[in-house]
């Protein structure tokens, strides 16, 4: 299956590359050095060919390489879903991030349309035992990927909710100042649901349906709280006044894993247990995209293979290959790729004088 595949990226002062050119074919890519480097750089310029703030929620100042703080710019040539794209992305010193595709400026929500992009990083290792809040990030992220429009409505129930927090923080009583806003929340609200329980469908399926060597991770959605959200609303202002903000609604729902297997919820599980509920998810994401799409998304693998024994690593490697995604995936040793051979593309990211240095 022919995917999503990025020929060639171009970073000028991105973080510490001040200028970096990579040609890729459609093949995995193996990013090899040492930590600070700059591999994980290269991971975040492609993750912002995708609608919001990219794998690290950095905003544009804190991209920009220092000391010249001159603002940044990444340009990549896109094989998309039958048609090649340029896109580029940037921000100047003390702006906010611009986009054009094809030499014609757009918004961030347009590169969900153009392409798929998903991503697994260290800092995801701790899903399932912290707060709920990177859980839901997490399921937003999945499920933008099979609804572009997703972004755009979590957009407007928060611009509603921090309208309607604001009145609850000034002690307004007046049911007029309420009723518009609740209305759009509990509008937005509904189709924030009905995305997310039809990426979990999607989920469960794509697991239910597959041969892998990843455990399956049985997913649950609980508070959501939308099934009449605005008579919920309204009937929570008092309650909602004295806490100073919006108690219910989908900005309060959470997932919920279970290794299927031995029944254990995910926060019980063993650490490299969670990990690989991790890449099971993040695989049947790139799968169902495949079967939705035709073509399959591009992953970005951080210090991914550097968790797995070697028979798990080989079998992460096999399902890449097999499904026909660009896979960019970064490590610390060459020889955590070995068995991937001629299958994919390596590069070595080298650290000179603060600068990094990017060689095939």
């Amino acid at each position: 299956m022919s995917g999503l595949a990025i020929t060639a990226l171009s970073l000028s002062h991105f973080r510490n590359h001040k200028a970096a050119r990579l040609a890729f074919d459609s093949r995995p890519v193996a990013i090899v050095g040492p930590n600070g480097a700059g591999k994980t750089n290269i991971l975040e310029a492609v993750s912002l060919l995708s609608p919001g703030s990219g794998l690290r929620r950095a905003g544009a100042d804190e991209i920009a390489r220092k000391p010249e703080a001159l603002g940044w710019k990444v340009t990549a040539d896109l094989r998309g879903f039958g048609a090649d794209h340029q896109v580029e992305t940037w921000a100047e010193s003390g702006d906010t991030r611009s986009v054009r595709i094809d030499g014609k400026a757009t918004t961030q929500s347009a590169l969900g349309r153009i392409a798929r992009v998903l991503w697994l990083v260290p800092a995801m290792d701790r899903l399932w035992i912290e707060a709920a809040e990177g859980r839901r990030r997490f399921l937003d992220r999945m499920t933008l990927s099979f609804a572009p429009d997703h972004a755009e409505a979590v957009l407007a129930y928060e611009k509603a909710m921090r309208d309607r927090n604001r009145l609850l923080k000034d002690q307004i009583t007046d049911p007029h100042w309420y009723g518009a806003l609740e209305s759009q929340m509990a509008s937005a609200g509904a189709q924030i649901t009905a995305n997310r329980q039809a990426a979990l469908t999607r989920l469960r399926q794509a697991q239910q349906d597959a041969e892998t060597a990843f455990p399956r991770a049985d997913l649950t959605l609980t508070g959501e709280d939308a099934d009449d959200l605005t008579t919920t609303l309204s009937e929570n202002r008092r309650r909602d006044m004295a806490a100073g903000r919006t108690l219910v609604g989908p900005h309060r729902a959470d997932m919920s894993a279970v290794y299927a297997a031995k029944a254990v919820p995910a926060e019980q599980c063993s650490t490299g247990e969670q990990k690989a509920l991790l890449i099971s998810l993040i695989l049947a994401n790139a799968r169902a995209l495949a079967a939705d799409l035709g073509a399959a998304p591009i992953l970005l693998l951080d210090e991914v293979a550097a968790h797995l024994d070697t028979n798990r690593r080989a079998a992460l490697y096999d399902e890449l290959c097999a499904l026909g995604a660009q896979a960019l995936m970064t490590g610390t040793e060459a020889a955590l790729f070995d068995s991937l051979g001629a299958r994919a593309q390596s590069f070595t990211i080298t650290d000179q004088d603060g600068a990094s240095q990017v060689s095939p």
